[in-house]
């Protein structure tokens, strides 16, 4: 069942305060007995043209996803793998955080993703970085980009970023994408920072410094960052032209329901830069009932977040 629910308001924090309209998205999602999955998507706090809507499929925009894959390496079977790529096949680029790095099972889990998406009607390609240079090997992690070779390309060696690794307990990973037919570069830049208690601000205040020292406005940040929109550390990139994509949505997994509700924190976002034009964006459900809630663990602990957006 789809539901389109149209809203008019004048102005929101960190947005133009030209008109904007908001589009809702809801598409049930579940797992079921046999199998099969339906996918969910809360799309909230998100500003959309009208006419692209109406232009669906004519225009130049990218869908692109970001998501936490709890423990991606040994953990997952066939079974999870697949659901993993239906929820993700629709989507142009994909960044993955949390891919395990002492186990070369991660990276191979990556490309079992990467196969599984290549028999779902479009070409993919991938890359994962190298082991982050975390404090401790329990701390390092894998990242992993993933995307549709038909919309986007890598116009280099996408690379962790050492002027960050001595601030950061698992340094940024950054790929230089184009548009095919396009001339104009854009970053993603895909993070997980330190949990909450341990200040992850210490890390996120860094990130201001990507305009500048990539010369670009093309900028997309996205991943966990174990800190919301509202904290003062993003006054630093809103400063500089930066949106954050979700605004008070939740986005991790309870361990178990409480009053219906299995959603927990609001932590995983993309914040992109003044080039970035948004369409709409927000987060995959794809529990959708407390019944599902153990069973949807086992893919992760957090929702997908995803923006579809245009480059101005």
């Amino acid at each position: 069942m789809i539901q389109l629910v149209f809203i008019s308001h004048l102005s929101m924090k960190h947005k133009p305060t030209s008109l904007l309209i908001f589009f809702l998205v809801v598409i049930t999602t579940s797992f079921t007995s046999n199998n099969k999955t339906k996918t969910t998507l809360v799309s909230n706090n998100s500003t959309i043209n009208t006419e692209i809507l109406l232009t669906k499929g004519k225009t130049k925009s990218l869908k692109i996803a970001s998501w936490n894959i709890r423990d991606l390496g040994r953990t997952k079977d066939a079974q999870e793998i697949l659901k993993i790529a239906k929820i993700l096949k629709d989507f142009d680029i994909v960044a993955i955080q949390e891919v395990v790095a002492k186990d070369p099972a991660g990276a191979q889990a990556v490309a079992k993703i990467a196969d599984e998406l290549n028999r779902m009607d479009s070409k993919w390609d991938y890359r994962i970085s190298d082991p982050t240079k975390s404090p401790s090997v329990y701390i390092s992690e894998r990242y992993a980009f993933l995307w549709k070779t038909s919309k986007v390309k890598l116009t280099n060696r996408a690379y962790l970023d050492s002027e960050l690794e001595d601030v950061c307990f698992r340094e940024p990973f950054i790929g230089k994408f184009q548009l095919k037919n396009n001339t104009e570069p854009f970053y993603v830049i895909n993070f997980h920072s330190r949990k909450f208690d341990d200040n992850p601000e210490q890390e996120i205040i860094f990130l201001k410094e990507y305009s500048t020292r990539l010369n670009s406005d093309n900028i997309l940040i996205l991943g966990d960052f174990n800190l919301n929109e509202t904290h003062e550390v993003w006054d630093n990139l809103y400063n500089r032209g930066f949106n954050p994509a979700l605004n008070n949505t939740k986005t991790t997994l309870k361990t178990k329901c409480k009053n219906g509700n299995y959603l927990n924190h609001h932590i995983d976002n993309i914040y992109y830069s003044k080039n970035i034009i948004p369409i709409h964006s927000g987060a995959i459900d794809f529990v959708n009932t407390c019944s599902n809630l153990e069973i949807a663990r086992g893919l992760s602990d957090h929702l997908p977040v995803y923006l579809e957006y245009s480059l101005n």
